[in-house]
């Protein structure tokens, strides 16, 4: 999941995100140091653990787990990866063409947007986070991006289903 970090409460140990999708995003900091998970190294690399982040105002993924919806969603951040100063662009559109170096869209606003995918993209999956480049969405599927623009080229940063 992916969003803004608007409140980080340590004595509550939570953590506040404006989701990207709308959804509601309060996360609770894991406490429970004997939780199994698996969590690619490459990504956790990435990462800072949910209790040292204290960068209100980034955008971020964030890797939990647990789910449901509204307030009493119960999902338990489990790190935060910070997206950089930007600038960033966010997009939702349709899979029109994707192979394992990019992926092109046909935007809600009718135009067609490439972005490149790099060693550092990645993909929320049906089983939890992952490289992009092991994504493997269908042609005509539903996908909300976020993409670091740089001269003009789009890389990007994250990506899931819709």
């Amino acid at each position: 999941m992916s969003g803004t970090v608007t409140a980080i409460n340590p004595a509550a140990k939570t953590i506040v995100v404006n989701t990207n999708d709308g959804s509601f995003g309060l996360f609770n900091e894991q406490t429970k140091s004997d939780v199994a998970l698996l969590f690619e190294n490459d990504i956790r690399s990435r990462t800072m653990p949910a209790d040292t982040f204290k960068d209100k105002g980034a955008q971020v993924i964030v890797y939990y787990f647990g789910g449901g919806f509204g307030q009493s969603s119960d999902r338990t951040v489990v790190a935060l990866q910070n997206l950089g100063a930007g600038p960033i662009e966010k997009d939702t559109g349709t899979v029109v063409k994707f192979n394992k170096h990019a992926l092109t869209i046909k935007t809600d606003s009718g135009s067609e947007e490439t972005f490149q995918i790099g060693d550092t993209a990645v993909a929320e999956t049906a089983t939890g986070a992952a490289r992009a480049e092991r994504f493997d969405p269908g042609k005509g599927e539903q996908v909300r991006v976020i993409a670091a623009l740089d001269n003009g080229q789009k890389t990007l940063l994250f990506v899931r289903e819709m």
